[in-house]
């Protein structure tokens, strides 16, 4: 059974997503209703909400829309990765806030699309460092080239918990390895980052990918950071880029085939389960 720790819902009708109007093959509805009739068919038991970027005056909306799906009878949602916005000095009392809401597990501010500099500034580095002993996450989306950033950023926060988004967002269809491998093997040095393979496909070329592009970032990122630092995710619907949901756990069972149940248990569900004490 799976622990879908990275799925998007978006909902147009409620929130506003305006980086989506670039993004056509993602710009519609993508509800939970029909993520649910899906999932159940493939053992999809769990899931956790990451943010879609809304606006940033609706970042409190999102996560309320959240809370009211975990209140669904038999839901599987488990809580939300809040956006925020750890560059702004009003980040403590947003915070403080967020705190109050059990619903919130974690934090991401997307890096991949801002200045390299944005996770560098003292202010950003030192509201991460305010997680530390809340037991929220901090997810990072970074693209290769700034999987080093990713590791300053850690390094500056040892005491919290980081999730590196996608195995660091290779470009498996250019086959891009190096230095994205260098840069991970480096990353997993830092034993307060864990590792979440979450929709790889997308990055694979659309019309033309195998299990042969996908395993050889697959398998590094697992020896890189061991299975006991490894989280599996659907970024569902983005997967829908590289075939969807269902050809993603179809290549998860196939990448992992010759694991250990126990190896295999830990990635799909069990570290997840460890990581937010759910």
């Amino acid at each position: 059974m799976f622990f879908d720790t990275h799925l998007h819902l978006i909902y147009p009708d409620r929130l506003s997503y305006p980086w989506l109007a670039d993004f056509p093959a993602l710009n519609k509805p993508s509800t939970f209703d029909d993520y649910l009739r899906r999932a159940r068919r493939l053992g999809i038991t769990d899931c956790l909400h990451m943010e879609v970027d809304v606006a940033p005056t609706q970042i409190g909306r999102e996560t309320e829309l959240v809370s009211e799906l975990m209140a669904l009878p038999a839901s599987p949602m488990r809580g939300a990765i809040s956006a925020c916005r750890p560059e702004e000095p009003e980040f403590a009392a947003f915070l403080d806030t967020a705190r109050q809401n059990p619903a919130i597990r974690g934090f991401r501010r997307v890096l991949h699309t801002q200045p390299d500099e944005l996770s560098q500034s003292a202010t950003f580095r030192d509201n991460i460092r305010r997680l530390t002993g809340t037991g929220l996450t901090f997810d990072l989306c970074v693209l290769p080239r700034q999987l080093g950033l990713a590791g300053k950023l850690a390094d500056h926060c040892p005491d919290v918990r980081f999730v590196l988004d996608h195995c660091g967002v290779p470009d498996i269809a250019a086959s891009a390895f190096s230095p994205w491998r260098e840069n991970m093997t480096d990353l997993a040095r830092r034993p307060n980052v864990t590792a979440k393979i979450s929709g790889i496909i997308a990055y694979a070329d659309p019309e033309n990918w195998g299990l042969d592009d996908i395993r050889p970032y697959f398998d590094h990122t697992v020896d890189s950071f061991g299975h006991d630092r490894i989280i599996w995710g659907s970024d569902s619907p983005v997967c829908n880029l590289g075939g969807g949901l269902e050809t993603w756990v179809a290549a998860t069972h196939a990448l992992t085939e010759g694991w250990s149940a126990d190896e295999r248990s830990r990635l799909y569900a069990g570290n997840a389960r460890a990581r937010w004490k759910l």
